[in-house]
């Protein structure tokens, strides 16, 4: 139970980071929490594969939050040397990660659970358009990369707008980072001086996620109705499932699942 407790209160703190990913400076610098040096061994997976650790060559688990998965991937490979600043656990060689640096690259990850997407702005040459499982256009790519994301029946309404090779400015909840730039559009025009407010649901909520994903069940969190309410959370259907693996609090007993 003491456990326990100590690690929801590390999740507590270590969202400190998280926070300041929404930010355009840091607010929490996890600096100050303890330093930890290695060399990274493994990764530590998932049951569905998704990185969600790291395995240092002295034994020491590291838990980073299951959204970096990919950035994870990407930043820190077996073999590299890291520095990470986070809360150990008093019993165990396990540490809870506020932020995982590459010594050699430099490249820092920082965040706990999942931030809140700060208002950021992009503006650009439209190179393509971008399309739902559908079909239907549900966002664009501009010539330096950036991803913007829109509603399909408002990208259906703008289309002219969204023509290639059009010019475009875009305000919304974002985030830009190791793998690329991405606007949840909420504003949209051809300049700053000339935008439209667009109608909902936006990227990233359940109303959209149930239009976007033809396979989403009715909480717009999973894999189709079929799953049931007791596999939720990040990918396989209601809302049960928490956390970053299989064991989250809406799992069913074995018992009552036979």
């Amino acid at each position: 139970m003491k456990f326990r407790t100590g690690l929801l209160a590390a999740s507590l703190l270590v969202s400190l980071s998280g926070i300041a990913l929404a930010q355009r400076g840091p607010v929490y610098d996890p600096a100050q929490l303890p330093e930890i040096k290695g060399k990274v061994a493994q990764y530590l997976l998932t049951p569905r594969g998704d990185v969600d650790g790291l395995l240092l060559v002295d034994g020491t688990e590291v838990h980073v939050a299951p959204y970096l998965s990919t950035q994870l991937a990407f930043s820190v490979k077996p073999g590299d040397a890291v520095t990470i600043h986070g809360l150990r656990a008093k019993a165990l060689p396990m540490v809870m990660a506020a932020s995982v640096t590459n010594d050699a690259s430099g490249a820092t990850l920082a965040g706990g659970p999942r931030a809140l997407m700060a208002p950021i702005e992009a503006t650009g040459t439209v190179k393509a358009q971008l399309h739902t499982p559908r079909g239907d256009v549900d966002g664009v790519l501009l010539t330096d990369g950036t991803t913007v994301r829109l509603p399909p029946p408002e990208a259906t309404r703008l289309a002219a707008e969204l023509a290639v090779g059009k010019t475009l400015y875009v305000r919304g909840p974002g985030s830009e980072g190791t793998l690329g730039k991405v606007v949840a559009a909420q504003t949209l025009g051809p300049d700053k001086e000339h935008t439209q407010t667009l109608a909902g649901p936006h990227p990233g909520t359940a109303g959209w996620m149930r239009e976007h994903h033809p396979m989403m069940g009715p909480e717009g969190h999973g894999m189709g109705p079929g799953m049931g309410p007791h596999m939720g959370g990040q990918g396989m259907g209601g809302p049960g499932m928490g956390g970053h693996d299989m064991g989250g609090p809406g799992m069913m007993p074995p018992a009552a699942s036979k």
